[in-house]
């Protein structure tokens, strides 16, 4: 909300009209939520083991990772926050796309927070009830959809295909319900992603830099066209929140680096997941999400596989699930799972950019 201030003083010392280019308050919208988060961190480390806010490891989870036992968690509280910070002073707030971001990241964390906090209080892994949290989802997710249809009308319906120009299915009907997948999906992906140090936040930064990229192209008309996609006159100032996101998480990821000294939690990670869902929806780059993050599609894939082969086979297909304790259980080190799962989620980013003009 700044920026309009600031920028209404063009009129009388001519420097304040930078603040009307993207690019600028992007990259400032970096440095206050990286500030911000860096700064603070620290404090809230030391506020979070005060008040014994640690992460419960499960027993049946890898040995190694008993001796995290004790780690602080909710580390998400401040990167939101940082975020926020960042978009009240950056953000233009006459757009939309941004309002619903703000929203959603609120909500999603708001989510989060209550998962992590009933966590906390009965010291076990067990938070919100499985059924309410996925209601709680399935309702914040239901409407942002309705609020991205009301936006783009009748051709929000339409979906693009990767590698093909000018090419889109029309899934009519199932939009509504194929958004609230969507958001939920990857909501839900993240937070079963982040069981490493550093693995979730680490693969969001490649994924909110890539949209971040998409969002400003898809704003600019010459380049829209060029490229061939769809022209969204909203979409550039989204550009703006993935720089506040990626310097929250940047920094949260200096204390969360292996070891970690803390934890994202499920505010964090319930809440990233669930914007990066959003934002794909809000440029109309939905299946492009699946390449860019491809690394969590893998993770909950895993999952899926792992339950549904015990229930029908009786037989696990991998020694443990999600895929990244799968690894460590195959005698892989901690910190080498997590540098290929990031080396693997920053390849899949550059082929989701390279699709652009592979059409």
């Amino acid at each position: 909300m700044l920026f309009h201030f600031l920028y209404s003083l063009k009129k009388y010392i001519s420097i304040f009209n930078v603040f009307g280019y993207i690019t600028v308050r992007s990259v400032v919208a970096f440095i206050i939520s990286f500030l911000i988060a860096i700064i603070f961190f620290p404090t809230f480390i030391e506020i979070m083991k005060r008040w014994k806010a640690s992460q419960i490891i499960r027993k049946e989870g890898p040995q190694s990772h008993i001796g995290k036992s004790g780690t602080p968690t909710m580390g998400g509280v401040l990167i939101v926050i940082s975020i926020i910070i960042s978009m009240i002073i950056c953000g233009n707030f006459n757009n939309l796309f941004i309002v619903i971001l703000i929203f959603a990241t609120i909500l999603f964390a708001f989510i989060g927070f209550l998962d992590d906090y009933l966590k906390i209080t009965r010291k076990s892994t067990d938070g919100l009830h499985a059924r309410f949290k996925l209601i709680s989802q399935i309702i914040v997710a239901l409407i942002i959809t309705i609020l991205i249809y009301l936006i783009f009308g009748p051709s929000s319906t339409k979906i693009a295909i990767p590698f093909f120009k000018n090419f889109f299915i029309d899934i009519w009907l199932f939009y509504i319900p194929f958004g609230v997948f969507f958001i939920v999906g990857f909501s839900n992906a993240v937070n079963l992603t982040d069981g490493l140090d550093g693995l979730a936040g680490g693969l969001l930064v490649p994924v909110f830099a890539t949209f971040g990229l998409l969002s400003y192209v898809t704003g600019h008309k010459e380049m829209a066209e060029y490229l061939y996609i769809p022209y969204l006159p909203l979409a550039s100032e989204v550009l703006v929140y993935c720089l506040a996101a990626i310097g929250g998480i940047v920094a949260f990821l200096w204390f969360n680096s292996h070891p970690a000294q803390i934890f994202m939690g499920d505010t964090g990670s319930i809440s990233l997941g669930g914007i990066i869902g959003t934002i794909a929806l809000m440029i109309k780059q939905e299946l492009l999400l699946i390449i860019i993050g491809g690394v969590f599609v893998f993770e909950t894939l895993s999952v899926i596989i792992q339950v549904l082969s015990y229930k029908i086979r009786k037989k696990r297909v991998f020694l443990m699930a999600p895929l990244h304790h799968h690894f460590e259980l195959k005698g892989w080190q901690e910190s080498k799972v997590i540098t290929r799962f990031w080396i693997i989620g920053g390849i899949l980013a550059i082929i989701a950019i390279g699709s652009l003009k592979l059409r």
